[in-house]
Formats: C-alpha cells, structure tokens, sequence
C-alpha cells in the first residue's frame, strides 16, 4: 500500500500511544556554518530541508549525549562539560578537525520544563549538542523498562521464561519506547540536512528510530551500530515486535556490528522473519530490501590510544604503581574488571580461582586476583543476587586458601579513579575476563596498552625503554572482542577447571612467548582505534549511500511498516491508455504471458484458470493480429488441460522446452531423449540431498529435474543448496547441461532450454514466415521471467526485423528488474488484458473508459 509523507508517524500507527505531551517547541534553526536557515515545519512537500550547508556534517544520535552535567551551587546554573571518556566524543579523532559534528540525546540529569529552552540554547550554541527531554514517566519506561528489561537480557540471551527470572513483554513498554524513538526523530530532524547530512545512530536505544527518518527524509543517509550482542534467531524470534525492529534497522543504509557472530544471526533472523537473503560483493555483504541495499559492517570498536597514554603519564598513576609493586612484591596479579552485571561472570570467575588454587596447590600463596567492580548500570534482584553470590564466594576462598598478610582475592566494590584502574593494569601479569556474554568490552585492550606502557611511565619507574614487554590474556570465547585478540587464551566461562588450567598456563608461560603475543595484541590494538573504527564505518556508509540519486523512491506501508521501495528512474506503472494506443496502431503483436503469480496468483491453492482468464485470453487469440504465447515452467499436460479452450493460444512448458503453436498443432522440442542422459547421474545426487534434508522435495520434469527446499529450515536449506549446486557442477562439468540455483530451489536442464531462448525462437518464426511484430508485449512476475524481459528488449537490434518494434516489458508488482514497467497484482494484469481484448473488439470505449481512470488514479498516488 502507498502512503504519503506524514509528519507525526505515530499517527499511522495500529496502537493508541501513551498519553505522553509532544516534543517541547521546536529548537530555533541555528547553524554554526554559513548557510540559509528556514523552519522545518514549512519545509518542502518532498521531504527535503531548506537547509544548505557549506559541508557535510556528522549528526550523531544516542541515548546520550557526551556531557556532564552539574548544578552551579552559588548560581543554581547549570555547567555542563565534554565527557572525556565517551566513546561519541573520541570517535571525532577519525575525521579532520573542520568535520563538524552534531551530537543529538538526552542528559544524566534532571532538567526542569521551565529551564529546558535555555539549556537548549546553551548546549547547541556551545557544544553543538541537541538535547532531548523526555517527560519523567516515558523515561523510566523506555529505558529502565524496555530497554533494560526486555532488549537487554534478550540480547545477552535471557529469556523470561519465569516471573521472578526477567520480565514479561509489556506493550505499554513497548509503546514508550516508540514514543523516545519519535522524540529523538523530532529533534533530527530540526538540524538535518537530508541532502547533505549523515546521521549515524548508536546501539539498541534506538532502532526503531531509522523508520522515523526514513518516512520523513526517504534519501537520508543513515547508519547505525549496534554495541551489544545481537542473538541468535531462536532468541531473537521469542520478541513480539521482532519484525517492527528488523524492519526499523533496515531502513538504514549501513548496519554495523562488533562481530560476524552478531551479523549472522541478524540475517538469520533477516532469512526466516522476513525471507530476505544477503549476497557479499567485493568483500560487502548486502541484502536487497525492496531494492535498496543495506549493508553490514563487521568492524569491533577500538579504544582511544592518546586517552590512556596521558592517564600513564601522570604522577599519581606512577605512585599508585609503585605502592602496588611493593604491596604485592614476589606475588603474580591476575586483574579483572567489570561491573556489577549478571552477565560479566564475576562469580564464576572466583568459582575458576578457587578451581586453581584446589588444583595447582603450588600457586597458593603466590598468586593474587583483584577484582575491581565498578558499579552497576541497572537495579533488581538479578544485580544483588550476583553481589551477594560474589562476596560470599571471595570469602569462602579467602578463608580456605588466605592466611596472615596473604588475600587471594581481593574486592575492590567501589568508584576505582581512573588512574587507580591504569595502575592495576599495568602491573597485572595477566588480565581475565570471564563475561558469559558480552556486545565488546575494552578490558583486554586497555591491559595492552597499558602493559606497553609510554616513555613518561617507564621514566618515572625507573624502566628501560627498550626492555621487553609482555601481558597475557585469558578472555571469554563470549565476549566481541575475543576475535580480535588471536594471541589471547580463549575460554568457555562456563568450564570453570578449563579457566583455571588457562590462568595456570598464562602464569607459567615463558617471557619470550608472553613478549610474541603482547607484541601481535599491541599491533592490532594501536592501528584499530576508535578513530580508526569511526573512520571506517563513515567511509562504508558513504559508499552506501552513493547511488541515493540514481533511482526513484516511493514510501510504502504504514506504521512501523514503512519501508521505501527504490528503482530504476525509468521504471513506471503500465498506463492501459498508452498500451492501447499503440496496440490500435500496430498489424502483428507478440504478446508472452507468464502463468504462475501472473495470470493466476501465486498464493492460490486453485492453479486451473478461472473464467475471466479464459475468456481474455480467448478474445486476445481470436483477433488474427495476435500470437499469444503462455511461457511457464508447469509442464505441457497441465497446460493443455487448463487451456484447451483457448484453441488458437500458443504454449511453452517446461520453460520452452516444449513448444506448441496452437491446439491444432504437435508439441515441438529440439531436444531427443537419447540427450537426457544426464538426468540418471542427476537423480541419485539430488535424492541424497533430498534425504539429508527434511522438508526438500525432487519435481521430475521431462526437460529437468529440480530439488525444492523451500519447506526445510531456511539456514539448512540454503546452505544445503550450495553444496548441492558445487557438488552437481563437478559431476556434470562435460555434460550439456546447466546448472542453476533460484529462489530455494536448484535446477539441472539441458543448455539452451530458457524462457528467453523460448520467446526468441517464436519471434524468429515470426520473421520466417513474413509477419514480423511490429508490437511485443511480455508480463511475467519471478526471475525466470527476466530471462524473457532480456530478450525481447534486444530484439530492437535484431537485423532481422525490418522495423523495431514498440517493446512493452512488464513485471508484476513492484521490485527491481530488467522490464521498464510494472504492475501491482494479477488483477491488474487482467484489467490490462481486458482493455487490449475490448480493443480488438467492436464494443471497446466503456471498458476502456473505466480501465483508464482506475489506472490514472493509481498512477497519482504512487506519485
């Protein structure tokens, strides 16, 4: 369905939102560059901004913003100043420093309606920040509610299978989040240039957000990274609005991802949610949604090298190191640092150390754990159960394994300054996080550079700069970063004595090993930055948005439903007064017909062709201007039983492999059976696939044989496909057949044998026998129809033709492909057929009339 621009687009929605007052007044249109500024709201009808900057800008959007906040205790004015450590503010180091950005989100803090307007003005005039204010009980519901306790234990892979263990789906949740997600949409939309802009979109805050965007601005240059795991489609298909959000990330252009584990599974659930497949070009992988291509990024995110550096240098940061070097003097320190989260595995990882010192009794007394629990990012029971199992934990092995003077874990539970934090990490022999499951997490990197240290530190520790450097790594196989770090001892948290022999294999390894692997780690940590991240992911997107000019785009759907359908410029909507026109002023006309989701609809469980079909095509076939031609891939006993009162109509089954002029004449193939020996080496391929593969099914044609997978599980069948195609391309590599694989299926048939080669065989005739068309007309809605839409577009260069012919190539709904027209529906094929059989007729112009005027109004609102 076609929808028009709306500018509130909740009001398309299903659902009755919350009762939650609109976005406070527009901010003032205020530029920081040179340019002309008009007021969104009486912006031009085709979605773009009056709005024309001197060069492109970065608008970044989270949940966010970069910036402290603090209330002026003489004044009572709020201050405000950069987050140093925000990965938004650090990622600027990947661009030019005259790349202007503009950061969109909300504020840790609580700022009154009434002052609201003056910290707007405040934050844009200053830091280029557009602060969003959401009313008190939104917040609390689309973070702390949806975001905190439905997406993010989804993500992590808790289900709430029980009360008491995760919350159950609560669609007044649901609905504040959409609600967050159309405020942040307003006040992009109040700095946006769609022309010129890119606006990249961070984490699962705001994923439904792209919808918005893309409904106002259908060309906007959007991308969006996502920082936590993405799950599996056995997961991820247990959310109710699971489609909602897919389709809210795909209307981005680039979707980012720490790994290709996240990516996989989002086009899993891209495959088996909304049948879409993705292809990879030139080391991109792509899915083609409604022709527009979205691009995935597998690129993890980096730490900013020049922040840590400058912590090292520091004079408290030497002292605290020293303090520690004596503190632990002749013990190993083994440094965890995480937060209080169910998800981090602190508990396990104590379970591990008490495995260690049980086990390898000699490291008792020598080896130290501190572990440093920052505070945690969200409340409930889940959070104190973890605290509580932690503490007693460490306890019970303190009192087991400790003695006097000697602590074999310590806890650190509280605010840890950060040049505490950089100290444990450089005097940490090794570094083990244990997270069961975790979107990134910078810890190993952090170590690294730390355990390199800088020429300031090892001054002030009295080290030589050219003495060797060494760090050891133990990570959980379940954490992002974990690819990355190929010189890291990887391990399932879950196995606690398989940590504990990687601690105890960390710790005994020797110096020249631990400097190897240190050495690799640093490599990769210090050239893949976090500028290094961001600058490579813009460069992707801007690839991704290069051809947002070159075609034509309508917005179809309504809700989160919308999506923008984008084809070639030349593409349009089959006008029946034009066919007509040229139908009336040409003698000989070839018209090709497909069968399936064209003449009947491809979600039919009735195939036999109903009256009017009959009857149209019998009115077509009875004026002596026309050859009328069925091209399908049924065989030729269900078209001659279906068609047999259409005498005069021609049939090509099997895709051309048989072919007859009319009901008169014999069935005609270039092919002999002696030729079909291919199909025995065939057979028995197909049905051992056919047999690993529940739900393939093998159809027996005379001319083919293809196996169907469309009923086995989508992932399996795909994959399953593949092998089959390599496997049937190497048993017949000297046999005259081809190969092909089509939506879920794969087909051997002989070469030569195409729904193309059917069509040109018949024009050929044609010429032949001296009627050469002077009109040719094909309608077909699959890819095998394309075939047919490539032929008969270069019979305007067939020298054999006298003239060229008016061409009409016409595919049946609208998506990308090789014909110049479209139409919606077989409805709309039928109407068509009729206004071309009322024209061969002497009772034409009231069908004719009517024909018309549904086809012009159709046409407008498309436009």
């Amino acid at each position: 369905m076609v929808s028009r621009s709306c500018a509130n687009f909740l009001d398309l929605s299903s659902w009755d939102l919350l009762d939650f007052p609109q976005t406070q007044r527009s901010l003032p249109r205020v530029m920081t560059v040179p340019g002309i500024v008009s007021e969104l709201d009486g912006g031009c009808e085709d979605g773009s901004s009056d709005v024309h900057s001197s060069h492109e800008r970065k608008i970044i959007v989270s949940n966010m913003l970069p910036l402290q906040a603090k209330r002026d205790t003489e004044t009572g004015q709020w201050c405000f100043t950069w987050d140093e450590d925000s990965l938004l503010l650090q990622l600027r180091d990947g661009f030019s420093s005259d790349t202007e950005f503009v950061y969109i989100g909300s504020l840790n803090a609580d700022i009154g309606t009434s002052e609201q307007e003056a910290v707007s003005q405040k934050l844009l005039s200053e830091f280029n920040c557009v602060p969003t204010f959401l009313p008190r009980e939104m917040q609390e519901k689309f973070y702390l509610g949806f975001c905190k306790h439905h997406l993010w234990p989804l993500f992590h892979y808790m289900l709430p299978m029980f009360p008491d263990h995760g919350d159950r789906f609560d669609r007044r949740l649901w609905q504040a989040y959409v609600s967050a997600n159309k405020i942040f949409s307003d006040r992009v939309m109040e700095v946006i240039n769609p022309e010129e802009d890119y606006v990249w979109i961070q984490d699962y805050h705001l994923m439904v957000l792209p919808t918005f965007l893309r409904k106002r601005f259908n060309r906007v240059k959007l991308g969006f990274f996502l920082h936590s795991p993405f799950p599996s489609s056995e997961i991820y298909r247990t959310l109710p609005v699971r489609d909602d959000i897919l389709r809210g990330l795909l209307n981005c252009d680039l979707i980012g991802f720490h790994t290709f584990d996240y990516a996989r599974h989002f086009l899993s659930c891209c495959s088996r949610m909304l049948g879409l497949d993705y292809e990879s070009k030139r080391g991109h992988i792509g899915l083609d949604y409604f022709g527009r291509t979205v691009f995935i990024k597998i690129l993890p995110v980096g730490i900013h090298m020049g922040r840590l550096e400058t912590v090292l240098n520091l004079p408290s940061t030497a002292a605290k190191m020293k303090e520690i070097q004596e503190q632990f003097k002749g013990k190993k320190l083994i440094l965890g640092i995480d937060d209080m989260d169910i998800f981090k595995g602190i508990s396990l990882k104590l379970i591990a150390m008490e495995h260690l010192f049980e086990t390898y009794w000699h490291m008792r007394g020598k080896v130290v754990l501190i572990q440093i629990v920052n505070p945690a990012r969200a409340s409930g029971k889940d959070v104190e159960e973890a605290k509580r199992e932690t503490y007693v934990t460490a306890k019970r092995i303190n009192e087991r394994y400790g003695s006097v003077g000697y602590q074999p874990v310590i806890l650190i539970d509280r605010l840890v300054p950060r040049y505490e934090k950089t100290a444990y990490y450089a005097m940490a022999d090794c570094c083990l996080v244990n997270a069961v499951r975790d979107g990134m997490n910078l810890v190993p990197y952090k170590y690294i550079i730390c355990r390199q240290g800088t020429p300031g530190m090892d001054k002030a520790m009295g080290i030589s700069h050219d003495s060797p450097r060494t760090s050891m790594l133990v990570v959980s196989e379940f954490i992002g970063c974990s690819p990355s770090l190929s010189g890291a001892i990887r391990v399932n948290p879950w196995d606690v004595d398989a940590v504990a022999e990687a601690v105890n294999l960390a710790l005994k390894m020797s110096e020249t090993e631990k400097r190897l692997r240190h050495e690799k780690h640093y490599h990769y940590v210090s050239t893949h930055d976090v500028g290094y991240w961001a600058k490579s992911f813009m460069q992707d997107l801007e690839r991704a948005c290069q051809d947002h000019y070159n075609k034509r785009c309508w917005g179809i759907g309504f809700g989160l439903s919308f999506r923008v359908l984008s084809l070639s410029p030349s593409f349009r909507k089959l006008s029946i007064d034009h066919i007509v026109s040229t139908y009336r002023n040409t003698e000989r006309r070839a018209i090709f017909l497909d069968y399936d989701g064209t003449l009947v609809p491809e979600s039919s469980i009735i195939k036999t062709p109903n009256a009017e079909v009959l009857s149209v095509l019998k009115s077509l076939c009875g004026d002596p201007k026309n050859t009328v031609f069925i091209v399908s891939g049924r065989g030729w006993e269900s078209l001659s039983d279906w068609l047999s009162p259409c005498e005069n109509l021609g049939l090509a089954a099997e895709h051309g492999y048989f072919i007859r002029w009319s009901s008169k004449k014999e069935w005609e193939t270039c092919y002999s059976s002696a030729e079909a020996e291919w199909k025995t080496m065939v057979e028995p391929v197909m049905r051992s696939y056919m047999e690993a593969t529940d739900g393939s099914t093998i159809e027996f044609k005379e001319s083919a044989l293809v196996w169907h997978h469309q009923d086995a599980d989508p992932d399996f069948g795909s994959c399953q496909a593949k092998e089959l195609l390599d496997h049937l391309e190497s048993v017949l590599a000297n046999e005259p057949v081809v190969v092909k694989r089509g939506q879920h299926i794969v087909e051997v048939k002989p070469q030569g044998v195409s729904k193309g080669l059917a069509v040109e065989k018949v024009i050929h005739r044609m010429v032949e026998e001296g009627n050469p068309p002077d009109m040719v007309m094909c309608i077909g809605d699959d890819r095998s129809d394309e075939d047919m839409f490539e032929s008969i577009l270069s019979t305007v260069t067939n020298p054999d033709l006298p003239m060229p012919p008016e061409i009409f190539a016409c595919t049946v709904g609208r998506k990308p492909s090789k014909a110049k027209y479209f139409l919606d529906d077989v409805s709309d094929v039928l109407k068509l057929l009729g206004g071309l059989a009322a024209a061969s007729s002497s009772s034409k112009p009231e069908y004719q009339q009517e024909s018309s005027s549904q086809t012009h109004v159709a046409f407008e609102s498309i436009i």
